[in-house]
């Protein structure tokens, strides 16, 4: 998909790490996390799906990828076999492809039948009270399905919700969200999600104009990329059309 640059830092900086086009807009993947662990299949971010209309996807510019079912087919697995559906939060981006519609049009159903679907109760609340600045990005028909499927799992705090997989909850980029941390016997990974969504915006100041607070988005990810450092944790983008993990090393100059 396309998406706007960074909010605050200039195009002419900008390009410089992530080129955009003559239309001020940069491409950014969808990029979904599988996780295996004892019994869990666990699903991370579901992308747009397929149930807005035409006029709807024109503005999101929709190109090339695999599709999410396709990518999962790919990989081993049907949607029956997913046991977890992770939503870092409720923007259309990211939980859309977890409802689809009824055969025939007629309401709508999950995705994954047999999953259940967290989401941070911090981000349902707001979500479901909406707001004028995040309306285009709440959309009904992606959110109370769940609620009504009776497969809504909301997350009250930061857990570990499976073995080897916790999450942080985080307030900048919109309340509730939830960075999912997997850890196995040699590794930890993060995904970023929107707290980082590409490399360029590792920088403390190079962030998303659609942050609900940027000073808190700051705040966030300095925490988190000093954890990451000190302990040689591989981040996970989800929106880097060129780079999909790093580590990270402390330099003199971004």
């Amino acid at each position: 998909m396309a998406a706007p640059c960074s909010g605050v830092i200039p195009k002419v900086l900008w390009s410089r790490v992530y080129p955009s086009d003559q239309n001020n807009l940069i491409v950014l993947t969808l990029r979904s996390l599988v996780v295996e662990t004892e019994g869990h299949v666990i699903l991370v971010d579901t992308g747009w799906g397929e149930k807005q209309d035409e006029k709807f996807f024109r503005h999101v510019h929709q190109h090339n990828g695999e599709g999410l079912i396709d990518g999962l087919k790919k990989r081993g697995f049907n949607p029956e076999d997913i046991t977890d559906v992770v939503l870092t939060h409720l923007h259309a981006d990211h939980c859309g492809g977890g409802v689809k519609r009824k055969p025939g049009g007629d309401g709508y159903e999950l995705t994954f039948p047999n999953a259940s679907y967290h989401v941070s109760r911090t981000q349902w609340d707001w979500a479901v009270k909406n707001n004028p600045r995040e309306a285009d990005s709440f959309l009904e028909e992606n959110i109370l399905p769940i609620r009504e499927s009776g497969h809504l799992r909301l997350v009250e705090h930061e857990e570990e919700l499976f073995p080897g997989f916790s999450v942080r909850i985080c307030y900048g980029h919109t309340p509730g969200l939830m960075i999912p941390m997997i850890r196995d016997n040699n590794h930890t990974f993060i995904y970023t999600g929107d707290l980082i969504p590409t490399i360029a915006h590792l920088p403390l100041i190079w962030n998303m104009s659609y942050d609900i607070e940027s000073l808190k988005t700051i705040e966030e990810k300095d925490k988190l990329l000093r954890e990451a450092l000190d302990g040689n944790w591989i981040l996970v983008f989800q929106h880097d059309e060129h780079h999909e993990c790093s580590t990270l090393e402390m330099t003199e100059k971004v």
